[in-house]
């Protein structure tokens, strides 16, 4: 099978199902977003979940 697509073999074939665990989706600021639990605690922002172009353009 050919896969086209401009993502990585990585993102397409996820090595554990661990991998999702630590991801989730949230709200804050009334934004939807997915993000993933790194080691420290902190958040790191995966994918915003918008419909308004303006939410991508803020820091």
């Amino acid at each position: 099978m050919i896969l086209y697509t401009p993502l990585s073999e990585a993102e397409i074939f996820p090595c554990s199902d661990d991998d999702f665990k630590k991801r989730e989706c949230v709200n804050y600021k009334n934004k939807s977003m997915y993000v993933e639990r790194r080691p420290d605690g902190t958040y790191q922002l995966l994918q915003l979940l918008s419909s308004d172009p303006n939410d991508f353009l803020k820091k």
